[in-house]
C-alpha cells in the first residue's frame, strides 16, 4: 500500500511504517542560487542508500540540512517518523542519533586506535579527561566488536597519525558507529582509497547495514555497484531518478546531466 505524504508516496505494507529519514519540499538558497529545490525522498529503516549526482547537485548540503549544519528554507525534515530535524541544532541532532563522517578523516592522530574509539565512546568530555574515562566490560565489548568491523583489530595499539589513508576511513567510521547512531551519513569513503582498500569499505558499509540506516554520497561509480543498493541522483538540488544502479544508468536524462559527462 502507498501511503500519500507530501509531495512523495511512502511504499508499505504496514500501516504502522514510518522511513527513518524523511524530506519533503526541502529549499535551500544561498545569494540567489537554489542549492536544493523541492528536494523530497526518504530512507527505510535498516536501508543501505547510495546518493550520486554531479557536481552542485545539492549533496553536501543535502546532509548539512539533515544534521542541522544548514537551516532549509521551506519544507520538512523528520527523523524517525516524528522528530523535526529542522528544530534542532548539530549537538542535539547528533544526540538523536544521527552521524556524518566527512570525506576527510577528522580523527586524533598521535592517539591510538583503541584510545581514539575510546574517546568517541566517552563523548562530550574533553580528550584529557577521556583519557582517565573508566569503561566497563561492556563498552570495552563495544570497542572490541567495533574493532571487528573497521578492520582494524590488530593495529589497536598502533598511533592513528600512522595508519594508512583507508584505515584512517576506516577508524573514523568506527569512531561514529561505536556511538550506535541509527543513522549514519558517509561523505566519499571510497575517495583516495587502494582497490582492496575500497572493496573492503563496501563489505564493511553492507556489514554496518545490517543495524543501522546508511546514506553514501559517492562519485566512484564501481564504488556504488559493488553496494549494491537503491540509488538516489540528484541534479540541481533535485531528485533526478531513484532505482537500481542498473536502472538509473540507463535513464536518458541521467545519462545526459551525469554519466555522458
Amino acid at each position: 500500500m502507498d501511503i500519500p505524504r507530501g509531495n512523495i508516496l511512502i511504499g508499505a505494507s504496514d500501516p504502522k511504517f514510518e522511513p527513518i529519514l524523511y524530506l519533503d519540499g526541502v529549499s535551500v538558497s544561498f545569494d540567489g542560487f537554489r542549492a536544493l529545490n523541492n528536494l523530497s525522498f526518504y530512507v527505510e529503516p535498516g536501508e543501505l542508500r547510495a546518493i550520486i549526482g554531479p557536481n552542485g547537485a545539492g549533496k553536501t548540503t543535502m546532509m548539512d540540512v539533515i544534521t542541522g549544519k544548514t537551516r532549509p528554507d521551506t519544507g520538512t525534515v523528520l527523523f524517525k517518523g516524528s522528530i523535526d530535524l529542522t528544530k534542532s541544532d548539530e549537538t542535539e541532532i547528533a544526540n538523536l542519533g544521527v552521524g556524518r563522517k566527512f570525506q576527510k578523516p577528522t580523527i586524533f592522530e598521535h592517539h591510538t586506535v583503541f584510545e581514539n574509539l575510546e574517546l568517541a565512546l566517552a563523548g562530550d568530555r574533553s580528550v584529557f579527561a577521556s583519557l582517565f574515562f573508566k569503561i566497563d566490560a561492556d563498552k570495552l565489548a563495544r570497542i572490541e566488536t567495533v574493532l571487528q568491523i573497521i578492520a582494524l583489530a590488530s593495529l589497536r595499539e598502533e598511533i592513528a597519525g600512522s595508519l594508512s589513508h583507508g584505515q584512517k576511513q576506516w577508524l573514523e567510521i568506527g569512531m561514529l558507529l561505536i556511538q550506535d547512531p541509527e543513522l549514519l551519513l558517509v561523505d566519499e569513503p571510497a575517495a583516495g582509497m587502494t582497490d582492496a582498500e575500497t572493496a573492503q569499505t563496501s563489505d564493511m558499509l553492507k556489514e554496518i547495514a545490517r543495524d543501522h540506516s546508511v546514506v553514501v554520497v559517492e562519485h566512484d561509480m564501481e564504488f556504488v555497484k559493488s553496494l549494491e543498493s537503491k540509488v538516489t541522483v540528484l541534479h540541481e538540488g533535485s531528485v533526478l531518478a531513484e532505482g537500481s544502479l542498473k536502472t538509473v544508468k540507463n535513464n536518458p536524462t541521467v545519462i545526459e546531466v551525469y554519466l555522458g559527462r
